[in-house]
């Protein structure tokens, strides 16, 4: 089990997205000693309806067997929906494996690291809980959507006297297909940069120590979606068709030139049919990277391992269709897990031919939902983080 390992770097694994019933298989096959789980519109889009449920799911998760040697957890739930300003639908699970000596949380109010015992589980409004900050993006980073609960939790952990930050993080999607196809960045990948910008400077303020942090979520990073049309259909003919009443464009229509002129796409506002998706599937749709642009804006900031599986999003939500992509939006890897530069020093680097270091998804043939997990799994280097190993030992309450 993760124990033997302890001693040669904690296992350290995070996930992204809902992992659903895969969960224990996750586990079994890459034995943590610490995992984060980082979950979106947690109690689904419908969470008024589905809320009621999650609690059970919660004791489920922290009784099943795969967490049999998992003796400490932190769990954190944005459940409130009816506090329109303040609801966000994260949640945050962090387990903590029996063999993990010595591991502390930080409490923001206190400004002091905490020894982590037992199990613990905050839902409702996590506004006053100090082991965690929350924030909601305001309302005018994305007018277009009334009720938008777009925002980040953030938490702070020492393992092995390495301390980092673990953001969840949720960006704005794309309201429109029309929209973001009309400009070379989208309008959308503007309001992420901006939203994305003010995380990231929110967790290195003046607050509070600097630390090493990773972030990871639901970006919504899209495709470049102009120049990525414009390279799909370029031997296509382009129809617009508008509304009578109004003359908005509502529909453009993609032919090719000879064959018939046959439909290869059309778009609409929530539409984007595509006749052959297996160009996002072969060779895990790598040859649209080049497509993949918004995190470009961040590389003096923010490090990523290479990409080497599909699209994240949208897949079908019908359980027979695991590997299939709906129809209303071009696949994208919306979900990452990203770090600043420094955090890429705690990962232990292979000095053979293991692979020590995985950055994948999950699931590539189950339905899970419209995305898809991924996850990144690393040891911590020996010695990470050891120089400021006394500044955080003086400031712990046990």
């Amino acid at each position: 089990m993760a124990g033997k390992g302890a001693a040669a770097g904690a296992a350290v694994l995070l996930v992204t997205a809902n992992v659903g019933s895969l969960f224990d298989d996750v586990v079994h096959a890459h034995k943590p000693h610490f995992m984060a789980l980082h979950c979106q519109e947690f109690g689904g889009k419908n969470y008024e309806a589905s809320m009621s449920h999650v609690d059970k799911f919660v004791k489920e998760l922290l009784s099943s067997d795969a967490m049999k040697d998992y003796n400490r957890a932190r769990v954190y739930l944005d459940e409130n929906y009816k506090s329109q300003e303040h609801f966000t639908a994260l949640g945050s699970f962090y387990f903590l494996h029996e063999s993990l000596k010595n591991i502390y949380q930080f409490d923001f109010k206190a400004k002091k690291y905490k020894k982590v015992t037992g199990k613990e589980i905050y839902s409702d409004t996590l506004e006053s809980t100090p082991m965690l900050e929350k924030e909601k993006f305001p309302q005018d980073y994305f007018p277009e959507c009334k009720w938008s609960r777009k925002g980040f939790i953030r938490t702070r952990w020492c393992i092995t006297d390495c301390a980092f930050d673990l953001v969840n993080i949720h960006l704005f999607h794309d309201a429109s297909n029309l929209i973001a196809w009309e400009t070379s960045p989208s309008v959308y990948s503007g309001i992420r940069h901006k939203a994305l910008g003010y995380v990231l400077d929110r967790i290195i303020d003046q607050r509070f120590e600097k630390v090493s942090y990773f972030v990871f979520g639901d970006f919504n990073f899209r495709l470049d979606a102009k120049a990525v049309v414009e390279t799909l259909c370029a031997k296509a003919t382009m129809q617009t068709i508008r509304a009578a009443d109004t003359n908005e464009v509502v529909k453009l229509i993609f032919r090719e030139s000879d064959n018939d002129r046959k439909v290869m796409l059309q778009l609409e506002k929530k539409l984007f049919d595509y006749f052959n998706q297996d160009v996002f599937r072969d060779n895990n749709g790598t040859a649209l990277l080049e497509f993949d642009r918004e995190l470009s804006v961040f590389k003096d900031r923010l490090y990523e391992l290479d990409i080497s599986f599909p699209p994240s999003y949208p897949y079908s939500e019908d359980s027979s269709q695991g590997k299939q992509y709906m129809n209303t939006r071009c696949p994208a890897w919306c979900d990452r897990i990203l770090m600043s530069h420094s955090a890429k020093e705690l990962i232990l680097k292979s000095e053979n031919d293991e692979k020590i270091v995985i950055y994948d998804h999950i699931g590539p043939n189950v339905c899970m939902g419209d995305h898809k997990p991924v996850f990144l799994s690393f040891r911590i280097a020996a010695g990470a983080g050891k120089p400021i190993a006394n500044v955080h030992k003086c400031c712990v309450v046990q």
